[in-house]
């Protein structure tokens, strides 16, 4: 999986394949067709896998701590920092969500599931509802705000000017304090 990432990171979706990330793991092609039934098999296997993790660290520094308010903080923080420290798994998986195809060729940016459930927007949205319903936080479109956060956090990633005049701190603390004012009860 890590010379796959690796692979996408350095080449790209369109030009990735199995012998590519073969040579970069120092494998036969055979011994990943072994385990993969061709290169969206791999694919697939490492979106899943991708996700989980990010979710994963996203969620374990979230729920660790004890007040709405800092959890709030914790999910923005968590989330650039994730970004930061992960960035070729950010490149991966932004290279596959964004060139891979179903079977039925539709691009995976475009599979809307009504039955797919995204846990950070879950997350993000049941803090936001919490620190409503304990009156922490002001009335506001919780589907909005929760929209609007994670924007703000994923424009960080795709914005490289910013990622190259700002670290990822000093534009999570911006972003907490903003949104901190903006969502707390006036």
């Amino acid at each position: 999986m890590e010379a796959a990432i690796q692979t996408l990171d350095e080449i790209g979706f369109v030009k990735a394949s199995l012998t590519q990330i073969a040579k970069r793991a120092g494998i036969s092609t055979a011994l990943i067709s072994y385990h993969f039934k061709d290169k969206f098999d791999l694919m697939n296997h490492l979106l899943v896998k991708l996700m989980e993790d990010s979710i994963s660290f996203i969620l374990k520094k979230t729920r660790q701590e004890n007040t709405i308010e800092k959890q709030l903080s914790a999910f923005i923080m968590a989330s650039l920092e994730y970004q930061y420290t992960h960035s070729e798994r950010n490149t991966a998986l932004i290279e596959i969500v964004f060139n891979a195809r179903t079977a039925e060729n539709v691009p995976y940016y475009k599979i809307n599931e009504e039955d797919d459930v995204n846990p950070l927007l879950e997350e993000l949205k049941r803090i936001l509802r919490e620190g409503q319903d304990n009156g922490v936080f002001g009335d506001f479109q919780v589907e909005i705000m929760a929209t609007i956060i994670q924007g703000s956090i994923g424009e960080y990633m795709f914005n490289p000017q910013l990622t190259k005049n700002v670290n990822w701190k000093t534009y999570g603390h911006e972003l907490v304090n903003m949104f901190e004012r903006i969502v707390k009860k006036s």
